[in-house]
């Protein structure tokens, strides 16, 4: 079998986990050779970007108060949006105010699932295992806190994605950080500005894509298929190549269609992967109802006594924010890409179904996880990572880790579908458009699926993890800029709706 090692640093929306024995033996010839070259580069840079303060008895990434503060200046500057418009954003996915003849590529929910399938993952099983584990079940209230919170920094952003994206005659957008940085600040007489910050973005989204949104996400699917058939014994296990070349075949025949081709497939899987997730989890605290307003109790007495956790409170604080901020990916900007392709001609209406992503992925899921976890006893175990969560499940369904590979790989299928596209369209941002760049570009991607599968990842999985948190950097610095082209947005949508220029289509 195998054992989970947690690595400090941590993926946007995922917990980087390392299969000990399977790794080392991959390890030698140039899978060392590559990991050798590449780790200086990538402690060094990830390093900066995760650089950590002690707060306390614990270390606090700089990185997540970077992207914490920012969506509690959203939330407080729009007022509270993510509570207000809740409704509206919940009939707007419904197709209630859609018309099929607005400029865009995908409808509102496929957007939705789309954005969904980048954030939904491992983070959501795994992560939350390991902020329990270290912060309590305390851990689990502020991480709610900050989902919440973070609904505010999505809404922003996708907004933005809409309102500067490129048209082209044949139906195709283009959107993103990338664009608003660019489009905005110009607007606001600060081009060059605008410019640098978007081409460091762009940068740091293609390195992340390939690193976090591919390999690694090929790397896991392959190790939790090889556990669930034997481990080291698996007729499989010499043969990640071979896993990732069937992989990547998939994985091609689906973006070579774009991001139309991507939508209709993630608009099933994403639905399918959270309702047998949560219905799990829903059977589980059924079966153990008498135990819910106790682990109810331990999460709100943790959250602000801390008692029995590695830093108290603070430390319960912490784990709860680094959870949200690196499960929902809120203020990283990614999502305001998938979200730039829908049809609408009210860029508001975006930022609206947008809010519901951290709601969805950090609120909902990883709460759910949190809560098997702490009622069924297994957070007294020396388990984490998957393994706790896992374990958690068991002690209803014995047969659960088969649900959990099946997940996974699920999980990962649609994260690579989701970056395949933030990658490329920050790529033809540096490169421009055109069907042969676009080609390269997803060629070059599909490889990185078969090399990610059958290699040692960690430092090239590090340097990623770092890039997709820098993106984060640009675009929360465009955001306060561009924070009053919001709220003129939203002002302008709802005088329309008032005068009844904007009505319901069904």
């Amino acid at each position: 079998m195998f054992s989970l090692k947690w690595i400090p640093a941590s993926m946007a929306g995922i917990a980087i986990l390392s299969y000990a024995p399977l790794a080392q033996a991959q390890e030698g010839g140039m899978d060392q050779v590559i990991n050798e070259t590449i780790a200086p580069i990538s402690d060094v840079i990830a390093g900066a970007i995760f650089y950590t303060i002690p707060i306390g008895d614990t270390d606090f990434p700089l990185i997540v108060g970077w992207l914490v503060l920012a969506a509690a200046i959203f939330t407080l500057y729009f007022g509270f949006v993510q509570f207000r418009k809740f409704g509206h954003a919940i009939a707007l996915v419904k197709g209630d105010y859609s018309d099929p003849d607005d400029a865009g590529e995908v409808s509102h929910f496929q957007a939705l699932a789309t954005a969904l399938s980048g954030t939904v993952g491992l983070g959501n099983i795994a992560g939350v295992a390991v902020a329990i584990s270290i912060g309590g079940p305390g851990a689990t209230f502020w991480m709610i806190l900050a989902g919440l919170l973070g609904m505010a920094s999505k809404f922003t952003e996708c907004t933005l994605g809409v309102k500067y994206r490129n048209e082209y005659a044949d139906g195709r957008v283009s959107g993103g950080p990338m664009y608003y940085l660019t489009k905005g600040l110009a607007e606001q007489g600060k081009p060059g500005l605008g410019r640098i910050l978007a081409i460091v973005f762009s940068i740091c989204c293609i390195g992340g894509a390939v690193g976090g949104g591919n390999m690694f996400q090929a790397n896991q699917a392959f190790q939790q298929i090889v556990n669930v058939t034997g481990g080291d014994q698996s007729f499989i296990a010499d043969s990640g190549w071979l896993f990732g070349l069937v992989m990547a075949i998939i994985v091609g025949m689906v973006i070579i269609g774009g991001i139309k081709s991507i939508a209709k497939v993630t608009e099933k899987i994403v639905p399918l992967m959270a309702v047998i997730y949560v219905l799990s989890g829903l059977v589980i605290i059924g079966m153990n109802i008498e135990h819910v307003g106790d682990a109810f109790y331990r999460i709100f007495d943790g959250a602000f006594t801390g008692a029995g956790v590695a830093g108290g409170t603070v430390g319960a604080l912490i784990q709860g924010f680094k959870r949200a901020a690196f499960s929902n990916e809120a203020g990283i900007g990614s999502a305001a890409i998938a979200h730039s392709a829908v049809r609408t001609k009210e860029p508001i209406t975006e930022g609206y179904v947008a809010l519901l992503e951290p709601f969805i992925d950090t609120v909902v899921i990883c709460t759910m996880t949190a809560v098997v976890i702490t009622i069924s006893g297994q957070l007294q175990t020396n388990l984490t990572g998957v393994e706790l969560t896992s374990a958690a499940y068991a002690t209803a369904f014995t047969w659960f880790p088969m649900i959990l590979a099946l997940a996974v790989v699920l999980f990962a299928f649609s994260t690579m579908l989701s970056w395949s596209y933030y990658g490329l369209k920050a790529w033809t941002y540096l490169f421009g458009e055109g069907k042969g760049k676009e080609i390269v570009f997803k060629a070059f991607f599909c490889l990185c699926v078969i090399i990610g599968a059958s290699m040692n990842l960690a430092p090239v999985i590090n340097f990623s993890d770092a890039m997709i948190f820098a993106m984060a950097l640009p675009n929360i610095v465009g955001l306060y800029f561009l924070m009053p082209v919001v709220k003129r947005e939203a002002t302008q949508y709802w005088q329309k709706i008032d005068r009844g220029e904007i009505k319901k289509v069904k």
